[in-house]
């Protein structure tokens, strides 16, 4: 017989639990790795200062040398360590996640009536929830999209930029012995790409799950995702706070935090100046994005007249299908409308869209804030 949704949850309960115990073993030996690489690489970098440039060349060039490699294995190791961090959170909320989802089929399956005359359940009676095996597809299915999505993304971003520091790296050693000149220019390219490479690792971090909305809730995490999108894109987002912010159960603050994200990417990449979001605590959370464009293309090109000469008209017909363009470009995709709405269904909300697609309202109901002791 083939497993059942409960114990296939409980199988890969078993495997989060080795997985996130196997990540804390590597998260302490990262730490103090690269608490000792840096230690090793300040003194390095001391040694080399300590030189000057009347030292000997080969007394030069071997100070370089365990300077470069000390520095690459810093970066390396401190890169390990953010990516492990970032990892160690994500499986957590998904144990999290995974837990929620074994009371939900517990309750599901003790909830039916008992067999008569002490009968065995059996496939397609009252004592077993016909639909529990489709749930457990759907769960088995989620969970893989997840991790192929997660490891795509971290061959393409941070594993190919480590890749890339390494040869880096490479080059600088050839270029030790042959142009200590040279080589301090590569070490200085090095320390660049290492920069990017934290920066998008953090990123990568942010954008599967932010911390900061764990520690501190919706509101500092809009505001980053304001800042964050505005870089990217080079839209500026404003970001507003209404009224007197809370935190909420940690599923409505994911889901509120996706659907900005995405209202936000939407709006972006189409033909706006600039974004306006704002988060209104008000009898049920309101979460509003607005793209704003210049005052031309905002204002609707005029009717062409009857008795206006064909140069003209031609230039009125021109300009009234140049602004159709804009708007067209400026609405949000059908795919990103769907994945709105979807998103706020899951935890109970709505989505309005603004008839020109400029414009995304989310209202979410606020659960009653917790009685005070």
């Amino acid at each position: 017989m083939g497993e059942g949704p409960a114990e296939l949850l409980e199988r890969d309960l078993d495997g989060l639990a080795r997985e996130l115990a196997e990540i804390d073993l590597l998260v302490g030996q990262a730490r103090t790795e690269a608490g000792r690489h840096e230690q090793r690489r300040v003194q390095a970098a001391e040694r080399l200062a300590a030189l000057g440039p009347a030292a000997p060349p080969a007394e030069l060039a071997e100070a370089n040398a365990q300077l470069v490699t000390l520095t690459r294995r810093a970066a390396v190791m401190e890169a390990q360590l953010d990516v492990l961090a970032g990892k160690q959170k994500t499986l957590e909320r998904y144990r999290d996640g995974l837990v929620r989802l074994r009371e939900a089929v517990a309750g599901a399956a003790g909830g039916g009536p008992e067999p008569a005359d002490g009968a065995a359940p059996h496939a397609g009676t009252a004592g077993e929830s016909p639909a529990a095996p489709s749930v457990g597809r759907v769960v088995l299915a989620a969970q893989e999209d997840l991790r192929r999505e997660i490891a795509r993304a971290m061959h393409d971003g941070p594993a190919q930029s480590l890749t890339n520091i390494v040869l880096q790296a490479q080059i600088v050693e050839r270029l030790l012995d042959r142009d200590p000149a040279a080589a301090r220019d590569e070490v200085e390219a090095l320390t660049a790409m290492v920069q990017r490479t934290l920066e998008a690792t953090k990123t990568f971090i942010f954008d599967i799950r932010p911390m900061v909305l764990d520690d501190l809730g919706l509101v500092p995490t809009l505001r980053r995702v304001a800042r964050e999108s505005g870089r990217r894109s080079q839209v500026p987002v404003d970001f507003e706070s209404l009224g007197t912010d809370r935190r909420l159960p940690m599923d409505l603050e994911g889901v509120v935090f996706r659907v900005a994200q995405e209202a936000v990417a939407g709006l972006a990449a189409g033909a706006a100046e600039r974004l306006a979001m704002t988060l209104d605590w008000g009898a049920e959370l309101e979460l509003a994005v607005r793209a704003i464009h210049s005052a031309s293309a905002e204002e609707p090109a005029e009717e062409p007249r009857a008795d206006m000469p064909a140069a003209l008209r031609a230039m009125v017909d021109e300009r009234r299908a140049r602004a159709a363009a804009a708007g067209s470009a400026a609405a949000l995709a059908p795919a990103v409308r769907r994945e709105l709405v979807d998103r706020a269904a899951a935890a109970g909300g709505r989505v309005e869209i603004g008839a020109d697609g400029r414009e995304v309202r989310a209202f979410f109901p606020l659960p009653a804030p917790a009685a005070e002791a």
